[in-house]
């Protein structure tokens, strides 16, 4: 076998099937954007010390140098994280392999070279790596996930703007209930979206970088006149991340964890909003729009499968199942350390992987849809017994006795035409105006604030 991984051969169907679709991600999530990472901190932390007059042994970088420093951070290659992980072979250490690179890559350097004992000077590999990790995920987060998310709620707001007027019957408990519309329904799934959105955005990533045990112990030793509590809150700072004080060894992944169940939550909402559209089409509300040479079913020609919905709601499950272990199990660590963590963590693309496999299912499904009018009146005109709650509310402000129970005796359980109801309505001693008001209504049109409501979201 070649070491270009066949993707028939993948044992992930994130790296097989599903392979094009998650490029985006790939920067971020593999062991390529853990090292890449990894890196920039490093160097991002030689800048620090060498920006830091109390440390006079590493003397401040001329601005070719930084440069360089720069270059070799942005400008990481698969090449250079392949240079690293065969220096790994070697001493079954990733972040030490990583630091024997960077000596490697700057041994030309003087500046840099003069300073080659501050590369990774005082830091436990969890201070590079917790912060590593953290940037990982904040930035896949912002440039990869939020944008196709922010699709997917611009399609439902379109969606809710479009269909704001036309009629649905709705079910509860899957019994005909008082109408809405169809934009409304999409209006609530929306405005349920941005609320996820807000709270997946707002999470703020932390970092540590104090130390094995988190006291500054061999930071101390070294220069015990610095405040490196100081220095260090503004080297993480300066990564656009936040400085957590007080840990162990690792940083207790307590904001991941909020970004996970944050994550966990959207997808909830998801799988909900999948499994609802995917009733209206096997009701006939929604009509999928067909593809040319695309195939139902491999035995029935007719068939036009909401297979985008049911592939979203599947990986959204996967998703959750793997981001609630997450949440679950990474805040916790036996006492100053265990490495339980290790394993899980690189593990991240597999959940975001799945979660964004859903958004772009759910989207291409979305875009799909067209509403199905004559299916929906269809429905809804059979259902002149759901008049009876407003029937039921005027009679209540006219100080009728029990009227719900006299409505509950010529609706419940049974249909009722709209001769029956309009001949009970017409009996009502109740004033003119609102005696016309109920004659004319008709299911389609007691649809309350329901289209204004789609048109605001």
């Amino acid at each position: 076998m070649s070491s270009q991984l066949n993707t028939l051969l993948a044992l992930s169907p994130l790296d097989g099937r599903y392979a094009a679709k998650l490029d985006p991600l790939r920067p971020h999530f593999s062991e390529y954007g853990l090292i890449r990472n990894r890196v920039r901190v490093e160097i991002e932390w030689l800048k620090a010390l060498a920006a830091n007059p109390a440390v006079p042994e590493v003397a401040p970088f001329s601005a070719v140098t930084l440069a360089e420093l720069d270059a070799v951070a942005a400008g990481f290659s698969e090449t250079d994280g392949e240079a690293i992980k065969a220096i790994e072979a070697r001493t079954n250490h990733d972040v030490k392999a990583m630091e024997y690179w960077l000596r490697d890559r700057f041994a030309n350097n003087a500046e840099v070279s003069h300073a080659a004992e501050f590369i990774h000077f005082a830091c436990t590999s969890e201070d590079i790596n917790n912060t590593s990790h953290a940037l990982m995920l904040k930035e896949s987060r912002d440039a990869a996930y939020l944008p196709v998310f922010d699709r997917v709620v611009a399609r439902f707001v379109e969606l809710a703007h479009l269909l704001a007027d036309l009629p649905m019957l709705s079910r509860t408990h899957g019994q005909p209930a008082s109408p809405t519309t169809l934009g409304k329904e999409m209006a609530n799934i929306a405005y349920r979206l941005k609320r996820a959105r807000k709270a997946i955005a707002a999470v703020e990533m932390t970092a540590k970088f104090n130390g094995a045990v988190g006291n500054y112990n061999a930071h101390l030793s070294a220069y015990p006149e610095i405040d490196w509590a100081a220095h260090n809150q503004a080297f993480i700072e300066s990564l656009g991340l936040v400085f957590n004080p007080y840990t162990i060894q690792i940083e207790p992944h307590d904001s991941m964890a909020e970004l996970f169940d944050a994550i966990a939550r959207a997808n909830t909402m998801l799988i909900d909003a999948c499994r609802d559209i995917w009733m209206y089409i096997s009701l006939g509300f929604f009509k999928q729009k067909l593809k040319e040479g695309e195939v139902g079913s491999s035995t029935m020609p007719h068939k036009v499968n909401p297979i985008d919905f049911e592939n979203a709601e599947g990986n959204f499950g996967v998703s959750n199942a793997v981001l609630r272990h997450f949440s679950e199990k990474l805040p916790i660590s036996r006492m100053q350390r265990d490495l339980t963590d290790s394993t899980v963590l690189r593990n991240m693309g597999v959940a975001i992987g799945h979660s964004l496999l859903g958004l772009e299912s759910c989207l291409r499904g979305l875009g799909k849809l067209e509403a199905n009018p004559g299916a929906l009146a269809g429905d809804i005109d059979e259902a002149w017994e759901v008049l009876a709650e407003p029937i039921q509310t005027v009679m209540r402000r006219y100080g009728f006795d029990n009227p719900y129970d006299q409505l509950k005796k010529m609706t419940r359980g049974a249909g009722i035409s709209k001769e029956a109801l309009q001949e009970f309505v017409a009996s009502l001693d109740i004033p003119a105006a609102d005696k016309a008001r109920l004659l004319a209504m008709t299911p389609a049109s007691y649809i309350g604030a329901a289209a204004e409501l789609a048109r605001k979201i």
